[in-house]
């Protein structure tokens, strides 16, 4: 048997697993909805290892549906969702969900909702608390660590939930308009901290948004559920690089 691979080190004081290799999610010939009520139709869509997929689409298209789907929430109508080329089964630790809604516990301090994900999994004390710490210093809430969400602002509050998600090394993570409820300086501090954090977990991302410039920044690629396309956002990542003419065809698509 191999050793296990040593830990990293992000900055001072902050021990960072090394990275796990990010989920393979795919659905094949999908159908999303309830009984009696379709949402998405003929869906073929596949998240490759470590990327970031950003889903865009107009209102009521089915994002939240698609990425409740992949989470194991929501069987399909029909079609196969897939994860590693195996049948996905309901909910598994694999595969974080971060909601707009922060969904932080509102007894339990931020070093405690941190800690949730790794109780759960049965990680020992001094393990859980360890590496809540760390994740905390990483999204920059160190000096945060004993306060309760209401004592938090909206972006702290998403930064724990961000904490939280990343916390037990998932293979996934799915987000649903995370930053959506936030001013447009502390989304862009959370969209910057997103690919800051993503670095070196491995972690696949599937992100939804309705902001046509947040799925171009984040995404490596863009699906756009209003047209079944799927488009590849030119790299490096760097805001002062606009693609209008890309831009223009995910704005036509919504």
């Amino acid at each position: 048997m191999n050793p296990a691979p040593a830990d990293l080190r992000s900055g001072p004081g902050t021990t960072v697993p090394a990275a796990q290799p990010g989920a393979r999610l795919a659905l094949r010939g999908v159908r999303l909805g309830h009984r009696g009520s379709t949402v998405l139709d003929g869906v073929d869509l596949t998240v490759e290892p470590g990327e970031v997929l950003a889903v865009v689409g107009p209102s009521g298209c089915g994002k939240s549906t698609l990425l409740r789907t992949l989470a194991g929430l929501l069987a399909p109508l029909d079609g196969v969702v897939e994860q590693d080329g195996l049948p996905l089964r309901g909910p598994d630790a694999d595969r974080a969900l971060v909601f707009q809604d922060d969904a932080l516990l509102p007894w339990r301090t931020a070093l405690a909702n941190v800690e949730l994900p790794l109780a759960i999994g049965r990680r020992g004390r001094t393990e859980r608390r360890r590496t809540a710490e760390d994740w905390l210093e990483r999204v920059g809430l160190s000096g945060h660590a004993r306060k309760l969400p209401h004592q938090l602002s909206g972006g702290q509050r998403q930064r724990v939930q961000l904490a939280r998600a990343l916390a037990a090394r998932p293979r996934a993570v799915l987000m649903d308009e995370p930053f959506g409820a936030l001013d447009a300086q502390t989304r862009a501090e959370m969209q910057d901290l997103l690919v800051d954090v993503l670095a070196g977990t491995g972690a696949s991302v599937v992100f939804v948004t309705h902001d046509v410039d947040e799925a171009l920044f984040l995404g490596d690629r863009v699906a756009l559920l209003g047209t079944g396309a799927v488009v590849t956002v030119p790299a490096p990542r760097d805001r002062a690089v606009t693609h209008p003419g890309l831009r223009r065809h995910v704005i036509d698509s919504l």
